[in-house]
């Protein structure tokens, strides 16, 4: 059991993925088991299972589409089953998007992103808050995008839909509450890892890009994954059981 956590575990949707599997690590580190979830990256999820496993945390991994409902609910019984408890979710699934001009995105872009990032939340939302009502409580962190307080761009089918999550966020603060539930968001600035590596190969993240953003940070380097894990844990952990309905930037200070 971890010294901020009740018995359990912390479900990490998106765990195959640069930032998820720093989230995933970070829980453990600080003696959280873990169920991964992920949609096609198998080996992945393997892979950071046992490295969880490695650090003498229990992980599990599960495949589900955020798009299905069916699959989500099925996932979620079976990590309620292996770990008996989830008492946190972190919420960072979600598309490798281009760097597309509003007026250019196509409709299967634009549905794609909605349908896994806003549709999948609810989703995962709507089946885990009964199990938290049950549970006395629990929390769940949205990592959305640093570009919801000042626009990025090109970058709008990541922000858009996370935009959408936010207004959830708050509203399962709201009425929720009275259950023990909470929910946060972390913003999510520039990352080394996951979208921003993908972007940095695809060449939409050239060396003028990277100089033009860090003009922007008042510190000039990139986050790393596990900043997000660490920002994920307070915000699940004991330490914030009066914080809920809140936004956490970490962004290196982009757009203060």
């Amino acid at each position: 059991m971890g010294r901020l956590f009740p018995e359990g575990a912390v479900a990490v949707f998106g765990g195959s993925g640069g930032i998820g599997k720093g989230v995933a690590l970070a829980f453990a580190r600080e003696g959280v088991d873990v169920a991964i979830f992920y949609r096609s990256k198998q080996q992945v999820a393997e892979a950071t299972a046992a490295e969880i496993r490695a650090l003498g945390r229990n992980a599990t991994i599960h495949q589900a589409d955020a798009r299905n409902y069916e699959e989500m609910e099925a996932g979620f019984a079976d990590a309620v089953e292996s770990h008996g408890r989830i008492h946190s979710i972190v919420w960072g699934a979600g598309p490798v998007v281009a760097q597309v001009n509003i007026a250019d995105w196509s409709l299967d872009q634009f549905r794609a992103s909605m349908e896994i990032e806003a549709f999948g939340f609810y989703h995962a939302a709507r089946i885990a808050i009964p199990h938290f009502r049950a549970k006395g409580g629990g929390s769940f962190v949205h990592l959305g995008s640093a570009g919801h307080d000042w626009w990025p761009h090109l970058d709008g089918l990541s922000v858009a839909p996370k935009a959408c999550n936010e207004s959830l966020v708050k509203g399962i603060a709201k009425e929720e509450g009275v259950n023990e539930i909470r929910a946060n968001s972390i913003l999510v600035g520039v990352i080394d890892a996951g979208q921003f590596k993908v972007g940095q190969e695809q060449g939409y993240f050239d060396e003028n890009w990277e100089r033009e953003v860090k003009k922007l940070l008042p510190i000039k380097r990139w986050g790393k994954a596990e900043d997000i894990g660490k920002a994920a844990i307070f915000l699940a952990s004991d330490d914030a059981n009066y914080i809920t309905g809140q936004t956490l930037s970490v962004a290196g200070g982009f757009g203060v």
